[in-house]
């Protein structure tokens, strides 16, 4: 039956109304989150006397797009806004009911729900975005990267649909996409191949037999992969077996496909990728290397470009080789070869990501090339401006892919909360943040756990680290655990300083996991300064009351405090007096003169110790003197108490520690993919009982010793949170 046209009219009033107020909550957001200092990076931003795309070139007048739509989510949807929004082009952002206020849904001129939070039901629906496009009259669709952007289905539809696809032709993406496909390609373009199978493991027998002829250490990995998914190193046959298994499934789940390959892997190589931009018209270009070596589970974490480690010559065989293998596939956009570097400097193709790159900023700090702008262009049919000559090194840039992790557990585990309080270093130079997130924003189990790209320039790599550093230390997220403790750390090690560095750096640099950073005496020492000085402030803060002038503490016009200030299980003993502009202290016989602005208004606090800049961060004022200080990235409990409650503390019960021993406990939020035990099984010592799926990765969780299986909390397909008690054992 017919709805009544009363209704009908209403509905769409009601319609109408909403999109108002969409509309104005929109210009309210915007001013909102720059009163916040939470906004998209500036593309007018200056690096020392230049503007960021100093270098980025397009003809006056020449067409363009009106609308593109971004079918994506997060960041890079907020990357592709910032460059469609210079050039004056319209923006549709696609949207989970999840993100349905979330940063890029707010920044485009309009938005579309396209399903529920799991990306299988929104983000990697083709249909609900196909249909999105032609509501919307959207000429093309940028896909950044992950979900549909190397989809050769995806992009054959928009074109049937007469839609540019802002990436590569579907022959190219479907080439290179397979991973065995494209090494056959490579081959005859004359590029340096890793030893390995030419085809498909069979299965995990297979992948045994194929691992011997070889000869271990492997890798093996799905062809169909990207991001560190559906890959891992193998150096015996019960290794090979587990590597296989866990990585179809991790495939199967993440890419719909789970063939895998497997080939020699390279021990102790470099990861370094060059970023290639070809048009439709058959140029060319390389726009020089990116080094990627800093990575946890195959996954990078830091990125610098150039390379500390190639020479002039090696570099351009490199990019040559780069584009050989672009062209020898008709490939027409921005695209990055990726190669693993021997100590020699002997490079092999590893593999060609089809799309734009997560650590794509780092390239265009230093050619001041904007890559959107000219995949949009060569959408368009536009012919690449620019020469091989024209292409620079312009200085160092540092790429930091901030968090929501616990580093302390296998390098980051992922985390989810909201963000209580959140903080980009905006306001540090030549510092740009990649974000799409807000104070508020939460971090589900649905979506990758990245906070933001952060990024520092520099006119050399001693610069731009330094400025990362500070970067670093002025960023405030509270809600959740992230990874700036490690990336911190990382900055100012030595190795890494030097430039020494490979894909095995963290096990080698940290070969019992990250434990943060380990102050040395002096640093402890400062540590207690500014805790001391804190303490005190909070304290004098304390003893003034709103309207009762009457009530008058007889501590108010005291000057000096004797303190025990407790560090783990090291007590310093502390006497600190006032002086002009802050405090000083005597610690261990040792003076310290702490000055700066104490104020609790704000999360962040510049300080000096002995007239040196000290960034610090209250994460906890947790009351009777317990404090979480942030000092040099990584996180301290602290106690300060006066003499008297330090005196009577000795008499406190401690708290038992409870025996973990006998539970499997889920180390991070996620969906348990399978249970492989029952209640009254035996269990060996580091025999797996289930699958736990976070962020799309597949991760065993195994008994920590004998025992016989006493109970089971949870079952395949349920939602576990971190600490959980999945298996109990007798």
């Amino acid at each position: 039956m017919a709805a009544p046209v009363g209704w009908l009219q209403g509905r769409r009033k009601v319609k109408a109304l909403i999109f108002s107020l969409q509309r104005c909550s929109k210009t309210l957001f915007r001013d909102y989150n720059c009163y916040l200092g939470v906004r998209p990076f500036s593309s007018t931003m200056k690096l020392y006397d230049k503007e960021m795309y100093w270098n980025d070139k397009t003809v006056s007048n020449e067409a363009k797009f009106d609308k593109v739509l971004i079918a994506n989510r997060g960041e890079i949807a907020c990357r592709v806004i910032n460059t469609c929004r210079r050039l004056g082009i319209k923006t549709v952002a696609v949207h989970s009911d999840a993100d349905s206020l979330a940063v890029h849904t707010r920044m485009a001129d309009e938005a579309v729900c396209i399903g529920p939070a799991p990306t299988s039901e929104s983000y990697l629906r083709m249909d609900r975005i196909l249909q999105a496009v032609k509501d919307t009259g959207a000429q093309a669709v940028h896909p950044g990267y992950g979900f549909l952007s190397e989809n050769t289905q995806f992009a054959a539809k928009l074109q049937d649909l007469g839609v540019a696809f802002v990436g590569p032709n579907s022959h190219s993406i479907y080439a290179m996409g397979d991973k065995i496909e494209s090494k056959r390609i490579a081959t005859k373009a004359k590029v340096n191949l890793i030893p390995g199978y030419d085809g498909v493991i069979e299965d995990a027998e297979h992948c045994v037999k194929l691992a011997n002829e070889i000869g271990y250490p492997v890798m093996i990995k799905a062809s169909a992969g990207g991001g560190g998914k559906g890959m891992r190193i193998a150096r015996s046959d019960e290794e090979a077996r587990q590597a296989f298994r866990l990585s179809s499934q991790e495939a199967k789940s993440s890419f719909g496909d789970d063939r895998m390959l497997i080939e020699k892997y390279i021990e102790d190589p470099r990861h370094i990728e060059v970023q290639v931009l070809c048009d439709k018209h058959g140029n060319s270009l390389w726009l020089n290397e990116r080094e990627c070596s800093i990575q946890r589970r195959m996954q990078k974490v830091i990125e610098e470009a150039p390379s500390v480690f190639l020479d002039e010559k090696t570099r351009q065989a490199m990019g040559e080789q780069a584009c050989q293998l672009a062209n020898a596939v008709g490939y027409d956009s921005a695209g990055t070869v990726e190669f693993l570097v021997d100590k020699y400097k002997n490079f092999y193709f590893l593999e060609m990501n089809t799309r734009l790159q997560v650590e794509h900023p780092i390239t265009e700090m230093i050619t001041g090339v904007d890559i959107v702008h000219q995949m949009l262009r060569v959408a368009k049919g536009h012919q690449l401006l620019h020469k091989q000559s024209d292409i620079p090194i312009d200085g160092w840039a540092i790429e930091c892919r901030v968090y929501a992790e616990d580093p302390y557990k296998n390098f980051g585990m992922p985390s989810i909360g909201r963000l209580s309080r959140y903080v980009e270093p905006l306001h540090v130079p030549n510092t740009r943040c990649d974000s799409g997130i807000k104070e508020g924003s939460e971090i589900s189990i649905y979506y990758d756990p990245m906070i933001c790209k952060l990024v520092t320039y520099g006119r050399d790599r001693a610069s731009a680290m330094k400025t990362m550093v500070e970067a670093l230390d002025s960023y405030v997220i509270k809600g959740v655990t992230h990874n700036i403790p490690l990336l911190r750390d990382i900055l100012t090690e030595p190795r890494f300083v030097a430039g020494d560095t490979s894909t095995n750096y963290l096990p080698e640099v940290f070969p019992d996991g990250f434990k943060g950073k380990q102050l040395t005496l002096k640093e402890n020492q400062e540590l207690v300064a500014l805790a001391s000085a804190v303490h005190i402030k909070d304290q004098l803060r304390s003893k003034h009351f709103l309207n009762q002038s009457k009530l008058v503490s007889e501590n108010c016009s005291k000057s000096s405090w004797s303190l025990v200030v407790k560090i783990g299980k090291t007590k310093y003993d502390t006497v600190v007096s006032k002086i002009k502009g802050g405090f000083k202290m005597l610690i261990g016989g040792d003076e310290f003169e702490v000055k700066g602005q104490l104020s609790f208004s704000s999360p962040l606090m510049d300080l000096t110790v002995n007239g040196e800049p000290r960034k610090l961060q209250i994460n906890e004022r947790q009351g009777s003197g317990n404090y979480k200080f942030r000092l040099f990235g990584t996180v301290y409990p602290i106690q300060v108490l006066d003499q008297l409650a330090a005196d009577l503390s000795q008499y406190m019960l401690e708290k038992k520690k409870i025996d973990t021993s006998a539970m499997v406990m889920a180390p991070m939020p996620g969906v348990l993919k399978s249970v492989s035990v029952k209640v009254g099984d035996m269990v060996a010592e580091q025999q797996e009982v289930c699958i736990l799926e976070a962020m799309k990765m597949q991760n065993s969780l195994q008994s920590s010793k004998v025992g016989k299986v006493k109970k089971v909390n949870f079952k395949t397909g349920d939602t576990i949170n971190e600490g959980d008690v999945i298996v109990e054992l007798e």
